[in-house]
């Protein structure tokens, strides 16, 4: 009988103390959970090498807390070894994440940052999104050109030919348009061979081939700039008086330009609304392009991004379309690859525009591409697309020649 109720009782305490033990039990997980690099320091944990190994995506913020911190370092005699009071994994974290107390020889903000390790998703993003949509974009532009074509066809004149031509460029427009022209095209080449040539030339040419189409790209490129930025100062002061928006560009907007129906022509001046809308988008993008390639031919010495980003927060347009604050601290590693990424992203937009100018400049229209060639169009081209102009030039011709040849006074 002592012995059942000793048992009883010995049940009951058991029973009783459970919720304590539990509670503990429940304190002591979630001090776990709060710590869970405890054990090794800060360091990171099997269960975090195991997760790396299958591909999974880790927070990596803890190896960012005080690393390379003297002051927070493990005793000397828990560590591997020393190094003023950090282990090599803490100093090479603060490498890593730019803390390190770093002195260099060489002048300049850029070497003293020994590992740049934020500019990850730069590199993701040049060699992929990047290539996919620039590429698309190009092909899909290509598309609606072709498509464009078979069902609308070439833009006839639908007069007569006169045989007679007026000048419609001069011989300094004329080579302003095929400098800028010319090196365009020069500069797309060489940055479509630099941009695609990893995943499109070296598995079908060899790396050894593409070794040197890629260093000849690079000197063209490099040089080939300055001609375009020259040829875009020249067209700007050639053709900036007949690029200023009038009246009679309404018109040809509400009418299309005569681009989608036969046997409209709208009246335009020397320049369309259409060739005025490719001007000014070739000179902004124009400025655009230069400015950032700029940037890249003088590493570190143009940055631009950071005080951009500051203005652009200051107005409220980032926080407008739902960004935020744009990071306006940046190491001058962070601004050359802005600086890159801007310059490809332009390029592409810049490319799609001038392969729909090409095609209309050329095939698209006829008699288009004679007035870059020679300068002269025919009059009956004139009268069709640029009817307004072609007044005013025949009408500059009768002055003319009334002044040549006076009326002789009556007797």
């Amino acid at each position: 009988m002592i012995k059942t109720f000793s048992r009883l009782l010995i049940l009951a305490l058991a029973l009783a103390a459970m919720p304590a033990m539990h509670a503990a039990a429940q304190e002591g997980a979630g001090a776990k959970t709060e710590a869970p690099r405890a054990s090794t320091g800060g360091a990171q944990t099997l269960e975090d090498i195991l997760a790396r190994q299958r591909g999974m995506k880790i927070d990596d913020a803890f190896r960012r807390e005080a690393v390379g911190d003297p002051a927070r370092a493990a005793a000397a005699a828990a560590q591997l070894g020393t190094l003023g009071g950090a282990s090599d994994s803490e100093v090479f974290r603060a490498l890593r994440y730019g803390n390190a107390d770093v002195t260099v020889s060489a002048k300049g903000a850029a070497a003293g940052v020994i590992i740049q390790d934020s500019g990850m998703w730069w590199l993701e993003l040049r060699k992929g999104p990047l290539l996919e949509w620039g590429g698309w974009l190009l092909v899909a532009m290509i598309a609606v050109v072709a498509v464009y074509l078979a069902i609308r066809g070439p833009i006839r004149i639908e007069g007569e030919k006169t045989g007679r031509t007026i000048l419609r460029f001069t011989a300094i427009e004329r080579f302003s348009h095929w400098l800028l022209a010319g090196s365009f095209i020069l500069l797309g080449l060489t940055g479509l061979i630099t941009l695609f040539g990893r995943v499109a030339l070296i598995p079908v040419f060899g790396k050894d081939f593409f070794s040197g189409i890629a260093l000849a790209s690079k000197w063209i490129h490099n040089n080939v700039a300055w001609a375009f930025i020259a040829a875009l100062v020249m067209v700007f002061v050639c053709w900036v008086v007949h690029n200023v928006p009038n009246r009679a560009d309404l018109v040809w907007l509400a009418k299309g330009g005569g681009l989608f129906s036969k046997h409209v022509h709208p009246p335009a001046r020397k320049f369309n609304a259409g060739q005025k809308i490719v001007f000014w988008v070739v000179i902004v993008l124009g400025i655009s392009i230069s400015a950032s390639g700029l940037s890249l031919l003088f590493p570190f010495e143009m940055p631009m991004f950071a005080k951009t980003f500051e203005i652009l927060n200051a107005l409220g347009l980032p926080q407008l379309v739902g960004l935020g604050e744009l990071q306006t601290t940046m190491t001058p590693h962070e601004e050359m690859q802005y600086a890159q990424l801007w310059h490809t992203v332009i390029a592409f937009v810049f490319m799609a525009i001038i392969i729909a100018h090409i095609y209309l400049g050329s095939v698209g229209m006829e008699g288009a591409f004679e007035s870059m060639e020679t300068g002269e169009v025919d009059m009956q081209w004139a009268k069709e697309h640029h009817s307004l102009w072609y007044e005013e030039v025949v009408a500059e011709e009768q002055a003319g020649a009334s002044r040549e040849s006076p009326a002789t006074p009556a007797e």
